[in-house]
């Protein structure tokens, strides 16, 4: 039986509109399932990049391929080797801002190497950036202090070395 595994598949797309509804249609038709889902323009604005996530079977990845390359929009699928890759998503989180607790809060900012974007009497918003496991323990060690919000991105990955998708 195979395993279940995080693969992140990064998609060059004509960048006009419902290329993106087309592409996550095509999951919900099929079944597949979307952790994370990023997209935006490239350095080329006649294509954009979607980046997905996805915990599946190394079977069910090779499908998602399969189908996305038959899309008429897709100029490109890869399946990014983590090894090869260097993957980032970034997270904004409001804190509560209660004055005896402000200071394990600035301690768990500088370990992080977060930063605050927003100060007010009532909340801070914290920054923070990197690799899905970083952000996950930054989360844990704020739950205790109270957050009020959070916005997370979906991955961005860019392959390590000289070369491109749009090569690919």
């Amino acid at each position: 039986m195979d395993q279940i595994e995080r693969f992140v598949i990064s998609v060059l797309v004509a960048n006009h509109s419902g290329v993106l509804s087309r592409v996550s249609g095509m999951f919900t038709r099929r079944g597949f399932n979307i952790d994370t889902l990023t997209v935006g323009e490239t350095e080329s604005p006649e294509f954009s990049r979607i980046t997905i996530s996805t915990h599946c079977d190394p079977g069910i990845c090779n499908q998602i391929v399969k189908q996305l390359e038959k899309m008429y929009d897709v100029k490109t699928v890869k399946v990014m080797e983590q090894d090869q890759t260097v993957v980032r998503e970034l997270l904004l989180i409001k804190i509560n801002n209660v004055a005896d607790k402000r200071q394990d809060i600035m301690s768990v900012v500088d370990v992080f190497r977060a930063k605050i974007t927003d100060y007010s009497p009532e909340a801070l918003v914290i920054e923070i950036r990197g690799e899905s496991s970083k952000i996950n323990a930054f989360i844990e060690l704020l739950e205790p202090y109270g957050i009020m919000e959070m916005c997370r991105t979906g991955l961005v990955a860019l392959e390590r070395g000289g070369s491109c998708l749009k090569d690919a």
